[in-house]
């Protein structure tokens, strides 16, 4: 097994233009480059969240680090977000002082914003297809 084979795993809703203008974001800050990403309608997920029963119903942006393996851990929401704040580092970390706000309120105020991301950033037909030099880090 490579690194890059338990390197984290964003796992986001592919049709949502938010969340897609996220990664792509993403993607050109990640220092580190290993960052991978999968729908939360893709093969990939299903798996997570099989292996994870109790993230079942959840719609939202999912943080996973060592993916597959013993210690798998799974953030979501807010907590998610503050792990990719905390992956891509440099100035992003700043936002980590969201920390001091509590979880559940930092989740509501995820779950607010998350109810109206489509009017917001528009819905795709299907998910967009990455471009080729970045397609590696996408998994089905």
């Amino acid at each position: 097994m490579t690194d890059i084979d338990i390197a984290p795993v964003l796992l986001y809703d592919g049709v949502c233009g938010v969340c897609n203008r996220s990664v792509q974001t993403i993607l050109r800050h990640d220092r580190h480059g290993s960052l991978r990403f999968a729908a939360l309608d893709s093969d990939f997920a299903r798996a997570v969240i099989e292996r994870h029963p109790a993230l079942q119903d959840i719609d939202s942006m999912m943080f996973v680090d060592n993916p597959g393996q013993p210690g798998e851990q799974v953030r979501i929401r807010s907590a998610a977000a503050l792990e990719v704040v905390r992956y891509l580092g440099g100035p992003f970390r700043l936002f980590l002082a969201a920390r001091i706000i509590p979880a559940r309120l930092r989740d509501w105020l995820y779950d607010r914003f998350a109810a109206i991301r489509y009017r917001i950033g528009g819905k795709h037909d299907s998910c967009p297809v990455p471009a080729p030099e970045v397609r590696v880090r996408f998994l089905g």
